[in-house]
């Protein structure tokens, strides 16, 4: 296990960020967090905040009670702010809020208030503070996410196949598209760190396949590298079969049935990760506790496959699985972005 205390290091990885999201002295920054909070990412950001010479202020929340039937984990979608109208107007009349609720408020139903007038949000992932260190943003990615957003919003089909079995056919039409680069420098956007990714969240009933989990990919809902191949039939959207018969299958089956929930079984985002300092094996280096497993989101060439809330198909639930998978190919319009796992062209 490691140890959370401050580091003099730390806060200067925490400065070198904050001067990408080009905070200034002076400038108004909300820090938002709650009471299970990593205390010690908290510190830092008010330690960095004040070595520019920003206005900090904290807003912290008492976590809310848990709801659902199982552990929730990774969703984006903190529920930390639960609607209340003094903390969006204090959060939304900063100019920057540091985001370290424990799910994140990138899918929190109060972020486009937040957003509204000009506020922007920078999440920091819910990670021990040396896998931050190690994953500082490099500026030369930005151009090569924003290239790969491009890509995604002029694509009308995207083809994800393997050697494992592997063959998803999604229609990119009216596709939700996104990236982060690890910081967030302009009005109204948000950003996270690590970062390093890029998606399309497909509207409803874009995609059809099946997805075949092997060994070596994994499931960060459980923080856990597949040891057995499954595999995921999909029509119109929807998982409809899980097929296995090792301990992996058991798991994803018990955890998605016991939602209750179809939309739980429904895709939530497709893409691929982009970041060279990400590593694909970097999981096995943490305590579960020490990590939140945003690393493995971002390992350059992973297809990312997950399912859960998608707001573009006017989806919403809890029930969440992010998928890195190794190996794969995306193909836009018959063009290779992604080959066997690795980056083409300008993107790598």
């Amino acid at each position: 296990m490691l140890v959370e205390r401050i580091e003099g290091k730390w806060i200067a990885a925490f400065v070198e960020v904050f001067g990408l999201c080009k905070v200034r002295a002076g400038d108004v920054v909300a820090i938002l967090s709650e009471t299970q909070s990593r205390p010690v990412n908290v510190q830092l950001a008010e330690l960095a905040l004040a070595q520019i010479g920003a206005r900090a202020f904290h807003v912290v929340l008492p976590s809310r009670r848990l709801t659902a039937p199982v552990p929730v984990r990774s969703t984006g979608a903190s529920d930390a702010v639960g609607g209340l109208e003094p903390v969006i107007a204090a959060l939304a009349g900063s100019s920057l809020v540091v985001d370290c609720t424990v799910e994140g408020m990138l899918h929190a139903p109060e972020l486009p208030r937040i957003l509204g007038d000009g506020a922007r949000l920078f999440m920091i992932s819910n990670e021990h503070p040396e896998t931050l260190e190690r994953m500082r943003p490099d500026p030369a990615l930005e151009p090569k996410v924003k290239l790969a957003i491009r890509m995604l919003k002029e694509a009308r089909q995207m083809r994800v196949t393997s050697p494992h079995g592997t063959d998803l056919v999604v229609d990119m039409t009216g596709a939700a598209v996104g990236g982060v680069w690890g910081w967030v420098d302009r009005p109204g956007k948000v950003g996270h760190w690590p970062g390093g990714l890029c998606l399309a969240y497909p509207r409803a009933g874009a995609a059809t396949g099946r997805v075949v989990l092997a060994p070596g990919d994994l499931n960060l809902t459980f923080k856990r590298y597949l040891e057995t191949p499954v595999e995921l039939l999909i029509d119109h959207d929807y998982i409809v079969d899980i097929r296995g018969a090792g301990v992996d299958a058991d798991l994803t089956r018990a955890y998605l049935e016991a939602w209750n929930d179809r939309n739980a079984y429904a895709i939530s985002h497709v893409g691929w990760g982009m970041n060279p300092r990400a590593r694909w094996e970097g999981l096995v280096g943490y305590d579960k506790r020490d990590t939140n497993a945003v690393e493995q989101r971002a390992f350059a060439g992973n297809f990312l496959f997950s399912t859960g809330a998608n707001e573009a198909a006017n989806r919403y639930t809890l029930g969440h699985f992010d998928l890195p998978m190794r190996n794969c190919t995306i193909e836009l319009d018959g063009v290779g972005a992604v080959k066997r796992g690795q980056l083409q062209g300008e993107l790598a």
